[in-house]
């Protein structure tokens, strides 16, 4: 690890800290080169900053820290540097948005397009209240500027969602706005606003990066319209829906299946199933080739054209992503089951040209099978997006034992490791720190700047290249000295153990660098470290700059820490949430934000997601608007209690009101939340083609569904009843089922079982729940009272027979 030569160690400034330019030498002459420490220095040295000095930074002047910006730097001089500073790129929001306020003080006025073009990469720190100050129509000028639309791909979420509202508000209709809206902000266009209608720019739509649920409500508008399906682009593609394909003609439908297969376009569980169900009802071809990969995971082998044998469909099942099936499910383990009856594997052996046909399907194959023939589908295991614990420690005995084609962990190269990369997160100790340093580590960093790797997994493998034994404290080792070329090395966390981390890294330097070092992969016994430094400078609690910027750290903090925590900006809120917390940490931020005063309108509702909607309380749900709902991005709210879909649906049903009669588009739209739906809403969806999906079925309110007979139930569901069947296990459905007439369900031509027979009489729920008093004695009376019909009943049965 080198040392910067014009670096010294940071120390705490009793005044402010000031200057910052890590390791930075302006070159000139001896006499006169300036050396701008790492750290900050009496606030004497803010003198040395001049226009000059900061136009002269580039890139170098993202080592500015916020107290450098707000303490030494004047709003004019930050005005005079702008052209500069605006075209630097990687600043944080904090850093940002402290030279934006300080440029704004001065004087310095967003008057029109330009004016807020010039900010450029500064746009990251654009505030709520800055943004809401500038015109639309300003707005929608700038986005046209290429450079500054650019800048727009770094910008926190929040600002998205607002400069998208800037851009609905100033643009003339539908068309406009695909055609300006910038690709970084096209996910948060709202799906509400997605009508192409009678006439569209085609290519502006194909130009565009929809989220498949955008997609989905403008695929079925455009397929109408597009009479060649070919000239729609992948992002368009990906929102097919059910009810689109039920309806089309066979000729049409096998054209759709292989322009979704020659674009590989990516297709959702749900979305496979029913294609792979139409595809039945219209007959397979011939020629499979073309078709979509992932839709073979669907089919059976009974289900291909004859003359295929099950070595072909076992070929193409390999051929798929099977992850689209959720790992352990009982269609994954059925499709590698037919596999190995297929290839003839009953032992444990899997030969190379096995594991070349099962494909993908080795993700699935047990530890028994990874510890007996594991050497012939190694590489292949670098694919795997999981495995099981017993697969992990099969896989590590395998790598540990030398038994494999690379050998023994400590003769491996960079080559070793670069064909084993894809298996990095489940080596453990002995395998990590068996390899040769001086090949690891240089390979790390560059895979690294190559390849994105989970910051937990990252973590995990840093944890395992530490010594187990931890060293005594003695204070900070001479070669340990943090420079800022350390700061800047995401392997920071490997250089520095425990203690020697609580020594050498003092508060000033995690203070001025809290957003960089808290984005690098600690282990938790380091985040620990850093936690309690936090703790020690903020012991009331933490501010909320401190609050967005702690990446990583947010693992550690309990409900006791967000307790002390003000805070209402949603900008907070989606960054404490965006790492998925547990459900009680979540609550307890969720809390606090509302104590604070942070409101529920879109952008919190977008930061709150499906998951975390469960819990609002009925006061904070029941303060969320129509707006707010319609404007939010998709919410599923299927795990939430009943209370929670209640409150939500008839909302939402007002928020999409007006788009009530234009069907697949209102269901799209509403499916989130019709788990609150009445049944009289269900009827009414079933008169509409919506092809509902099974699990969509199983999440509505159950007295709702209760009310529903085989046909409405039918024509719910469409093409995908069948399920019925399949599913007729399933608490849920048999609930369902003995509730209707055995005669309507043998409508349904299922094989539904279990029903009522003809000529009985249905108690309602509500009269076998009276049990006691009044409401008892009525319910027997009225029992009495229809006990003449029973007789009667039972003298014509007798009779006929």
């Amino acid at each position: 690890m080198g040392r910067d030569p014009f670096g010294i160690m940071l120390r705490r400034s009793r005044v402010f800290a000031c200057i910052v330019m890590f390791g930075w030498v302006m070159a000139a002459t001896a006499s006169s080169a300036l050396k701008l420490p790492v750290a900050g220095l009496p606030g004497s040295q803010c003198d040395t900053f001049s226009p000059a000095i900061l136009n002269s930074l580039g890139q170098k002047a993202l080592g500015l820290s916020v107290q450098q910006i707000e303490n030494c730097i004047p709003g004019s001089m930050l005005a005079s540097s702008l052209p500069s500073l605006s075209k630097v790129q990687g600043w944080d929001p904090e850093q940002a948005g402290a030279i934006l306020e300080k440029l704004f003080s001065s004087g310095y006025q967003i008057q029109d397009g330009q004016s807020l073009a010039a900010l450029g990469s500064l746009v990251v720190g654009l505030s709520h209240t800055s943004l809401e100050s500038i015109p639309a129509l300003v707005v929608l000028d700038a986005v046209k500027v290429p450079s500054f639309a650019k800048q727009l791909e770094t910008v926190p979420p929040t600002l998205k969602t607002a400069l998208v509202e800037k851009l609905v508000a100033a643009t003339a209709g539908f068309n406009d706005l695909v055609k300006y809206t910038p690709d970084s902000l096209v996910p948060y266009l709202p799906k509400s606003l997605l009508v192409p209608g009678d006439t569209f720019n085609i290519q502006d739509l194909n130009d565009k990066p929809w989220t498949p649920e955008q997609a989905a409500m403008l695929f079925p508008d455009i397929i109408k319209r597009v009479p060649e399906i070919h000239s729609l682009s992948p992002s368009i593609l990906q929102g097919v829906t059910c009810a689109v394909a039920a309806d089309m003609d066979d000729e049409r439908f096998q054209q759709l299946l292989n322009v979704l297969g020659q674009k590989k376009v990516q297709l959702s569980e749900e979305q496979l199933s029913c294609l792979a169900k139409r595809v039945l009802l219209s007959g397979l071809p011939e020629e499979l080739n073309n078709y979509p990969k992932d839709l073979f995971l669907f089919l059976r082998p009974s289900d291909l054209a004859a003359g295929e044998n099950c070595k072909e469909y076992v070929t193409r099942v390999g051929k798929a992503n099977i992850d689209v099936l959720e790992k352990d499910s009982p269609q994954r383990k059925q499709l590698l089951s037919e596999a190995l009856a297929c290839l003839d594997i009953h032992d444990l052996q899997v030969t190379k040209e096995d594991a070349a046909i099962l494909g993908h399907l080795v993700c699935d194959l047990g530890a028994d099978y990874i510890a007996a023939s594991g050497n012939n589908f190694l590489t292949q295991l670098n694919q795997c997006q999981s495995f099981t614990p017993e697969q992990i420690k099969a896989i590590q005995a395998l790598l540990s034992s030398g038994r494999t084609s690379f050998g023994l962990p400590s003769t491996w190269s960079t080559s070793t490791l670069e064909e084993l990369s894809g298996l990095l997160p489940v080596f453990d100790r002995s395998i990590l720190q068996s390899i040769p340093a001086g090949v690891l580590k240089p390979w790390l960093k560059d895979f690294l700047h190559h390849t994105h790797m989970p910051t937990e997994q990252l973590a995990s493998v840093v944890k395992n290249l530490h010594p187990s034994r931890l060293k005594r404290n003695s204070g900070c080792p001479a070669d340990k000295t943090i420079t800022q070329e350390v700061l800047d090395d995401e392997l920071m966390p490997l250089y520095y153990d425990n203690e020697e981390l609580r020594q050498c890294l003092d508060d000033a330097t995690l203070e001025a660098n809290l957003n960089k070092i808290s984005s690098y992969a600690f282990t938790e016994e380091q985040l620990m470290v850093l936690k309690e430094k936090l703790d020690r400078i903020y012991p009331a609690g933490y501010p909320d700059s401190v609050i967005r910027s702690m990446g990583s750290l947010r693992s550690l903090m309990t409900p006791e820490d967000i307790k002390k925590w003000k805070f209402s900006s949603p900008d907070t809120l989606v960054a404490l949430l965006e790492n998925a917390p547990d459900d009680e940490v979540a609550r307890e931020i969720i809390q606090q934000y509302g104590k604070s005063g942070g409101q529920f309108d879109a952008t919190a509702l977008d930061a709150v997601g499906g998951r975390y909607m469960c819990s609002l309380t009925q006061g904070q749900l029941k303060t969320i608007t129509e707006n707010a709902i319609k404007s939010a991005k998709t919410l599923n709210i299927g795990g939430c209690p009943q209370t929670t879909k209640d409150i939500l649906y008839p909302k939402a049903k007002r928020a999409y009101s007006d788009r009530h009669n234009e069907f697949p588009a209102y269901y799209n739209l509403i499916k989130p939340y019709l788990g609150g739906a009445p049944g009289e809403d269900l009827r009414a969806l079933s008169k509409n083609n919506v092809n509902m999906d099974i699990n969509t079925f199983k999440g509505l309110r159950k007295d709702a569904v209760m009310q529903l007979k085989p046909t409405d139930v039918k024509h719910l569901l469409g093409i995908n009843v069948a399920e019925l069947k399949t599913q007729e296990n399933d608490p849920f459905v048999r609930d369902w089922i003995v509730k209707q007439k055995q005669s309507e369900l043998n409508s349904l031509d299922l094989g539904l079982r279990g029903g009522i027979p003809d000529g009985y009489i249905v108690v309602p729920d509500e009269e076998k729940k009276q049990t006691s008093g009044a409401p008892r004695a009525a319910t027997i009376a009225h029992l009495l009272h229809l006990f003449p019909a029973f007789l009667l009943t039972l003298l014509l049965a007798s009779f006929l027979s």
